[in-house]
């Protein structure tokens, strides 16, 4: 190794949902090799739901992720009923909506207050934060109660909901359950406009990227429960038209593969590109509080996500608070779904981003095929990006400094390894010094 190499080794985050690591080989200042890992081994859902029953996805796919389980119910359900050509009733929609809030609301609540803040606020972690600013962390653990709150009336438990199931809920909560939110709802809506206004505050590094951004988008409101796909770059699809665009590839260096465009390359999902393509969507307070931050749709500086997804908790806070106050309890609780030959395709807004499902079911209901394609492996490629873009011009960064940045460039993204504040345990090693 010469005088002028230097490299960057990551063998495992620890503490973290997954396993990843990250390396980095600079030449001088010029970054000669950059790899963003993730090594965990793969779980293989999309071969054991081969054999099962159509209505058993939900259950299913719900344990991919504990964070994040409402997001794999409702693309699951969105494609068996895709495949069925069964609509459901607003009623059930507007319920299914109010649970997937109720995981924004405590999914952004984690990643904003928790895991991000903190590296801003110059803290290892939240518990360190603490003693300094007691009120962040106390509202954080109220906010994230709140939408637990909401898992648990609607979809039966705060991890891994069991009222889902395709066609609807088994039970629909009552009136009452439901009016026991609302004045921490209203509570709820004041914090994460705060909660805006502060991390709006924050010194965030010059720093911009040129994204492709991906998500779903609705003609009358925010999209996260369905819509049509789109991009920032003119791209308008039908969710069945996936696999005409979008492909899946493998790299050496990671278990989970990664997506991309076949017109274009990389792209960005998540919480700016759902922004860049639904701004126009905003709930009133939301708007406020976007306006007062300074955000624009086609944010492209990654680390002010934070911003977006604080903004993203009051949408969810107000939302919620809507559907509530205009609940129909609906009679059935779900609709009946007949399985079909046919292939279903699904798409809803995880907190992380765009969540992709397509199921190939028999005659009988039983699923002879699965895609699922998760955020994080739509991200990984921006995310190699990003860390390449940013080393550059700040090599001469000290090894400390170094490292917290490339933590930081990393949480931008929340990704799905991403559960604990302090996960980049980093070795450096610098030819020619002592």
């Amino acid at each position: 190794m010469s005088d002028d190499t230097r490299e960057i080794s990551v063998d495992y985050l620890a503490r973290v949902e997954g396993e990843g690591a990250l390396f980095l080989k600079l030449n001088g200042d010029e970054v000669e090799d950059l790899r963003f890992t993730i090594f965990e081994p793969p779980r293989f859902y999309e071969a054991f739901l081969r054999g099962r029953r159509f209505s058993e996805a939900p259950d299913i796919t719900a344990r991919i992720c504990g964070i994040c389980p409402v997001a794999y119910q409702m693309s699951a359900v969105n494609a068996m009923e895709n495949a069925a050509g069964a609509v459901v009733l607003d009623p059930i929609r507007e319920l299914r909506r109010l649970l997937y809030f109720g995981e924004w609301i405590e999914s952004h609540t984690l990643h904003v207050y928790m895991l991000h803040t903190p590296d801003f606020l110059g803290y290892p972690s939240a518990i360190e934060m603490a003693g300094d600013f007691p009120d962040i962390v106390t509202n954080a653990l109220r906010l994230k109660k709140l939408g637990n709150r909401i898992m648990t009336v609607v979809g039966g438990r705060e991890i891994n909901p069991i009222n889902v199931k395709v066609g609807g809920f088994y039970r629909a909560p009552l009136g009452t359950d439901l009016d026991a939110l609302k004045d921490e709802l209203r509570w709820a809506i004041d914090t994460a406009a705060e909660t805006v206004e502060l991390v709006a505050g924050f010194e965030f590094p010059d720093f911009t990227m040129d994204y492709e951004f991906v998500s779903l988008r609705h003609s009358d409101e925010y999209a996260i429960l369905d819509g049509r796909i789109v991009s920032s770059e003119g791209l308008d699809i039908d969710v069945t038209e996936w696999g005409d665009h979008f492909e899946e590839t493998q790299v050496e260096w990671s278990n989970a593969l990664h997506a991309r465009l076949k017109e274009r390359g990389r792209y960005h999902v998540g919480p700016m590109a759902r922004f860049a393509n639904n701004g126009d969507h905003l709930t009133p307070v939301a708007q406020v509080a976007a306006d007062a931050a300074g955000l624009r749709p086609g944010e492209s500086n990654p680390f002010r996500s934070i911003i977006v997804r604080a903004v993203e908790i009051v949408l969810a806070c107000e939302e919620a608070l809507g559907i509530i106050e205009r609940y129909v309890r609906p009679d059935p609780a779900a609709e009946a779904v007949e399985p079909r030959s046919a292939v279903g395709h699904g798409a809803s807004e995880a907190p992380r981003g765009l969540l992709y499902h397509r199921y190939e079911l028999d005659s009988s209901g039983f699923i002879a095929d699965t895609q699922i394609v998760p955020p994080t492996s739509q991200n990984q490629a921006s995310i190699e990006e990003d860390l390449r873009a940013y080393v550059r011009g700040r090599t001469h960064l000290d090894d400390e400094t170094l490292q917290w940045q490339l933590e930081q460039a990393i949480r931008n993204y929340d990704p799905c390894i991403s559960c604990a504040t302090h996960f980049l345990d980093l070795t450096v090693e610098r030819a020619g010094r002592q």
